[in-house]
């Protein structure tokens, strides 16, 4: 289908910047991946594109990994763009996934034209099978062309596209400039996968994007740098000395590694925990349990550094005692395995002063010998609340003083934060601030001298915490008890005996100089000096509990609504006047753009800093004359959420300057040539068989050699290596195997997760009868990944964990598993394989001297002969009932219900009546279970 014939159809347009007309102009010109900075609005211009296409009429467009959300967003906007330019021929986007389309519905509207988005896996059965000729799309829109690699399904899907179509028009986009920096040249690969020539960068400094956001219609934005309090520096300080500490001793403990990136100022970025792992996963089996241990800690460290600033003094407090309990040695145990972090004075640091701003002792109470009779409540609030209640009064009273807007903008106040959580906290702030409760200190509170307070709020989570509190040292005493019995009444005598319990014995002891006494421990620590978990004695809570206390007012406030069941919505609900509404909205992306142009706020409040979110502001501001927009834009100083904007900022900067580096030196990228035939003496050439050894002889086919894949197969990256060896892969739908080669080979693939879930439920050793069956030379491959090791170790269940303490418990691991596989099936030869790759390359050599499959064959094995495998139909019932029967897998339960009339024939059938529909063990087990006398349970 080509747009050559159509006249020009007139096409309205909704990119108002000149760097987005620019960007349109040139995509419409030419092939390119364009890589756009976060927040410069980069699915408003997809959506242009898309409708200009739209409008001809004529078009067939495959948008290629889009998510939902997208999906959605664009379905909107093709819809609205299409009334606005009054386009007759515009039909807008269908979304073509498993839960509506089925295959003939499909290829009906394939043949229509349109602007299909299609899921990969999808995608790429119907391009094999010719479903969807690739001749006959127009173009193809890839979104998220970050995540294409060499082994994607999207990169699979590109290459069929450009063997077979050479005319058709090619656009990649990105917003996130990051992984075209990481490896050797990079961004030539990338454009290589994608069959790209040109790359198109627009940074936030680029001199068309500056100058359209920075001219007269600035966004007016005021910068807010809140002081963090003592306590709350303390803690961040404190937290940072552990994260330093923890990434030394990980440098220390694995030296062979690349750790340029392993510093403070990295730990700050949102991937730092998955560098980590990527680079320590090869050899994960072997690191020390000390390291994995550093590894997760450095993921609650950091989650902790954003808890200090983002929730309340309680709230925090909660999560310090959740990850405490987490982190807590089972009794008995040594210092060795615990986390490293919790033996620092840095540790001490944070619990104590989390403690403190939450309560403290009163200064009456505390005897001589430091003991505390009672405790009263501190409740520290966080610096921004009361930030913000003063921009709300400023708000009110410039909305008071000049009440008409110039321009649309309504008078709506948008507070945007990081997450929903923070949304809820900020709403419960802002709805109870002006609520004074009546307590010892303020019997009779002033009303006119009042000041937004958060302690109606906090004295109620409080009280809250020391509800929970309570309930979870009872379940705390409860499971240190049960493991104390457990301990004690364990088989290995190593555990049983007293003298080993959490102790050296006596001639290993160490002596102590000055008489010390070996039980004493520091105030706050525990015996192995880690930092000890405090459960609060009933009688220092009681006079807490007694001040916080639910009062008249809070008895009087709403309960929050948990479910709302709908009814009566007239009498409780109503629509919002815009005017005066504040919206708390969480950060989410792209979506913020809708938020912004839907409320058209006039004041913005970034609780927390978001450098996109800045963007799509400035975006929002000059696409319209009109709105004035005022931004408070908050953020702590000093603080690690200062640190992780400027960071953000900084490493985008650089990634574009290395990508515009790169782009400048770099040499065409060649891709296929867009308008060249192959030579069919090199097709032809490519067929030739040289493998003569063995008495084969020289031999050479017109036809493409083949392999039958099944379709769940596609999510694995193994179909598209194949099609890159110049197989032609055939996707069919198969009952026995997942992979044949020839009319007597068949390959079932198990990547190890899948392996070991397939010994569980014996899954495996059905697949394995079917398999001889239905052929002659049946073969288990097992894949490793690619980027790990090439050993069963870190999968064996090689632990010598208390499991394995027990003598009669039979051995569990991976290797005896395979070993009782090929006892019970001798004929059955296993393949081991490093990575997909040599996967690949050990299929052409098997494949060679060996017949092409034939796909209908494949597809009929395991199936009745006279039906196709679409026709199957069966009642539901009884084949779920069946289903769930012993032995019976999805792979044979066909083969049953196919030969037996019900469920009672099936339960009436002897063992070899049986066996030779669904094999030996299968057999034993079904005729087991319908034979079993439900008297005597022993059997």
């Amino acid at each position: 289908m080509s747009t050559n014939n159509a006249p020009p159809q007139p096409v309205r347009l909704s990119l108002p910047l000149e760097y987005q007309q620019h960007l349109f102009q040139e995509l419409r010109a030419e092939d390119e991946l364009v890589v756009i900075a976060k927040g410069l609005g980069l699915m408003r211009l997809v959506t242009n594109l898309l409708h200009s296409y739209d409008a001809a009429g004529n078009n067939l467009i495959i948008v290629v990994g889009a998510e939902d959300r997208e999906n959605a967003w664009i379905g909107e906007a093709l819809a609205e763009q299409a009334a606005i330019s009054m386009a007759p021929k515009a039909r807008g986007l269908t979304v073509v996934n498993t839960d509506f389309t089925s295959v003939a519905a499909r290829e009906k509207m394939y043949a229509k034209g349109g602007i299909y988005s299609i899921t990969s896996r999808i995608l790429v059965v119907d391009l094999l099978t010719t479903l969807l000729r690739t001749e006959s799309i127009t173009g193809v829109i890839l979104l998220h062309a970050d995540k294409v690699v060499a082994t994607s399904l999207e990169a699979f899907i590109l290459r069929i596209y450009r063997q077979k179509n050479k005319t058709g028009f090619l656009k990649a986009f990105s917003d996130s400039p990051d992984p075209f920096t990481i490896g050797f040249s990079p961004l030539a690969t990338m454009m290589r996968n994608m069959f790209l020539r040109k790359a198109s960068l627009w940074p936030r400094f680029h001199v068309t994007v500056a100058g359209s956001l920075e001219g007269k219609k600035k966004a007016e934005v005021i910068e807010l740098e809140v002081p963090m309090t003592d306590d709350m520096n303390a803690i961040q300080q404190a937290i940072m000395e552990c994260v330093e500490v923890s990434i030394h001793e990980l440098k220390k403990g694995n030296s062979g590694l690349e750790m340029d990136d392993w510093n403070l100022d990295s730990a700050l970025l949102k991937n730092f925990d998955v560098m980590v792992r990527r680079q320590l996963d090869p050899n994960w089996h072997r690191v020390s349990w000390k390291t994995k241990q550093i590894v997760s800690d450095l993921t609650v460290l950091r989650s902790l550094l954003h808890s200090v600033l983002a929730l309340d003094a309680v709230s925090f407090l909660q999560q310090l005692d959740t990850i405490h309990a987490a982190h807590s040695p089972q009794p008995g145990s040594t210092r060795q395995n615990q986390s490293p972090w919790l033996f620092l004075d840095a540790a001490n640091t944070i619990f104590a002063t989390a403690k403190q701003r939450v309560y403290t002792a009163k200064r009456a109470d505390v005897t001589p010998q430091g003991l505390v009779d009672s405790l009263r409540p501190v409740l520290e609030e966080q610096p921004k609340w009361a930030l913000l209640a003063e921009i709300l009064e400023e708000i009110d009273r410039d909305l008071y003083f000049e009440p008409s807007t110039r321009g649309d903008s309504n008078q709506t106040i948008l507070v945007m934060c990081s997450d929903t959580a923070t949304c809820r906290q900020l709403r419960d702030y802002l709805q109870t601030m002006h609520v004074q409760p009546k307590t010892d200190e303020t019997p009779n509170p002033n009303k006119e001298n009042h000041k937004p307070s958060a302690s109606f709020m906090m004295r109620r989570r409080l009280r809250n915490y020391l509800n929970w509190k309570r309930e979870f040292a009872k379940v705390n005493h409860e499971l240190f008890s049960e493991n104390q019995k457990a301990l004690e009444g364990a088989v290995d005598p190593r555990l049983a005996q007293g003298s080993y319990k959490g102790r050296a014995p006596a001639n290993k002891r160490r002596r102590i100089r000055g008489g010390g006494v070996i039980g004493a421990t520091t105030p706050g620590r525990a015996a192995n000096g880690s930092v000890a978990q405090y459960f609060e004695k009933p009688a220092e809570v009681a006079d807490l509990i007694e001040e916080v206390q639910m009062l008249e007012e809070e008895a009087h406030q709403k309960a929050d609504i948990v479910a709302d069941p709908l009814e009566d919505m007239d009498d409780y609900f109503e629509v919002y006047d815009m005017q005066d509404l504040v919206v708390i909205h969480a950060y989410d992306g792209d979506q913020d753009e809708h938020v912004l142009e839907e409320i058209r706020p006039r004041y913005i409040i970034m609780y927390e800093p978001d450098a996109s979110f800045i963007r799509r502001v400035e975006v929002y501001r000059s696409s319209h004359n009109d709105r004035n927009v005022r931004v408070y834009f908050m953020f702590y100083g000093g603080s690690v959420e200062e640190q992780r904007y400027l960071a953000s900022v900084r490493r985008e900067k650089d990634c574009f300057t290395k990508l515009i580096k790169e782009r400048a030196s770099m040499s065409v990228v060649m891709t296929t040539d867009s308008h060249g035939v192959e030579d069919p003496q090199e097709a032809f050439l490519r067929t030739v068989n040289t493998r003569i050894a063995g008495g084969g002889r020289l031999t050479a086919t017109a036809e493409q050699p083949r392999v039958v894949v099944d379709v769940r197969e596609f999510r694995s990256s193994l179909p598209s290596l194949l099609h890159g060896r110049n197989l032609n892969v055939i996707p069919c739908m198969l009952t026995v195997g997942d992979y044949i080669l020839s009319p007597n080979i068949c390959i079932e693939r198990k990547s190890i997760s899948d392996l070991i879930s397939s010994f569980k439920d014996g899954r495996l050793y059905s697949q394995a009868e079917t398999m001889f069956q239905h052929y002659k030379s049946p073969m288990l491959l097992i894949e490793f990944d690619q980027n790990k090791s090439f050993t069963l170790e870190p999968f064996a269940d090689l632990s010598g964990n208390l499991r394995s303490v027990n003598p009669n418990e039979a051995p569990s691991d991976l290797q005896s598993k395979i070993v009782l596989l090929t006892l019970a099936f001798p004929r059955l030869r296993i393949i081991w394989s490093s990575s997909p790759y040599q996967t690949a390359e050990i299929f052409e050599n098997l494949k060679t001297q060996e017949p092409e499959p034939d796909p209908i064959a494949a597809v009929r094995a395991g199936l009745d002969k006279d039906m196709k495998a679409e026709d199957q139909a069966f009642n539901l019932e009884p084949h779920e009932m069946l289903g769930v029967v012993p032995g019976v897998t999805p792979q044979n339960l066909k083969n049953l219900t196919l030969e037996t009339e019900n469920v009672r024939e099936v339960a009436n059938m002897t063992v070899g009546e049986l066996s030779s529909l669904i094999g030996k063990e299968a057999a034993r087990k079904v005729h087991g279970f319908f034979n079993r006398n439900l008297i005597d349970i022993d059997m």
